[in-house]
């Protein structure tokens, strides 16, 4: 059975290494995780000149790959391979290919420790070579965060780095940024580097640092529409016009789209309770309360209303029949349609 990433990056910061990391799938942040801290961390600075190779993808071919990897290290105790853009090694899931990769897994150098960053997708399961790097070697599935454990996840992050943050605040931020943990993980470091102790998150600290404003953010804007506070709603517009490059509108409008189809779910579930519904939902509990009166609010037909809405305003914001129409006037004729 593939590892999860998390207990792979532990045993890694533990000083435990194996032959070979196969590591695929739809999120690279983990990959990159395990990756450059295995580039960074297992051979020291000094005999990586000798004994640490990186290639890439597009320009290896897997006889390459391999034939480092069976070198022994010079004057060292061991040395790192790591092929990075792995999934563009040509000729990656044809049996010539597969069979070249196999034979090495089911006996491979003890002295090398061999590293593929497949990124983006995975290999079929159903394939020899799938099968064999589940039972020689480590393979890994970095799956997506689903969208209503991404608080969760940036809880156990911050957490990871000594400071705490609480989920109504790490929420906030999910919404804020949306599902990239690279930019995430970038944006919090860039905050960290201001605390000389562990410190508890406030919004406050995420406006000053990382530049969301508490009062005008992607956040504020789904919540306003859902209490149909039409003033509110058009100053978060008005200032999102005024800072067009930092609130770009496919994403906006993405996480509009998202909040009309948890208000949809809202509907057909209505007879569920709160923790069932809000696992059904995908929310946290605590903003439970704010879709159920969003669903008050708009009721079933005008929720399918407003998701046509939204799908037109994305079409639009992608140039079909946008009859050259800025993005900002984009944003606010779809907020419009949907709140009126």
């Amino acid at each position: 059975m593939a590892s999860k990433a998390e207990v792979i990056f532990k045993d890694l910061k533990a000083g435990k290494y194996a032959p070979v990391y196969f590591l695929q799938g739809e999120e690279p942040f983990f990959i990159d995780q395990i990756s450059d801290f295995i580039e960074a961390n297992a051979i020291p600075e000094h005999e990586k000149g000798f004994n640490q190779v990186v290639m890439y993808g597009k320009d290896a071919q897997m006889n390459d790959v391999l034939s480092n990897a069976r070198r022994f290290p010079m004057m060292a105790d061991r040395q790192v391979v790591i092929v990075k853009e792995a999934q563009n090694i040509s000729g990656l899931g044809k049996e010539d290919v597969d069979t070249l990769l196999i034979q090495y897994v089911q006996n491979p150098l003890p002295s090398t420790i061999l590293v593929f960053a497949h990124k983006y997708k995975k290999l079929d399961g159903r394939k020899p070579l799938t099968k064999e790097l589940d039972k020689k070697a480590i393979l890994v599935n970095s799956d997506k965060i689903k969208d209503w454990d991404l608080g969760k996840w940036i809880e156990a992050y911050v957490g990871e780095k000594e400071h705490q943050i609480d989920s109504q605040t790490a929420t906030f931020l999910a919404d804020s940024i949306g599902n990239n943990l690279e930019v995430i993980a970038n944006e919090l470091g860039k905050m960290f580097i201001n605390f000389n102790e562990p410190t508890k998150i406030t919004k406050d600290h995420i406006q000053r640092y990382i530049g969301i404003n508490k009062e005008y953010n992607t956040f504020e804007l789904t919540k306003a529409i859902g209490f149909k506070d039409v003033i509110k709603a058009n100053k978060i517009v008005h200032y999102f016009s005024q800072n067009p490059k930092s609130h770009p509108l496919i994403p906006i409008i993405a996480l509009i789209y998202t909040y009309f189809n948890k208000i949809a779910l809202i509907h057909y579930n209505s007879n569920m309770g709160d923790a069932e519904l809000s696992k059904k939902v995908g929310v946290h509990p605590y903003f439970l309360k704010e879709y159920r009166v969003a669903a008050r609010n708009y009721h079933l037909g005008k929720v399918i209303d407003c998701l046509t809405y939204v799908r037109e305003g994305d079409l639009r914001s992608k140039g079909v029949n946008s009859g050259g129409m800025e993005q900002t006037e984009i944003l606010r004729e779809m907020i419009f349609k949907i709140m009126h």
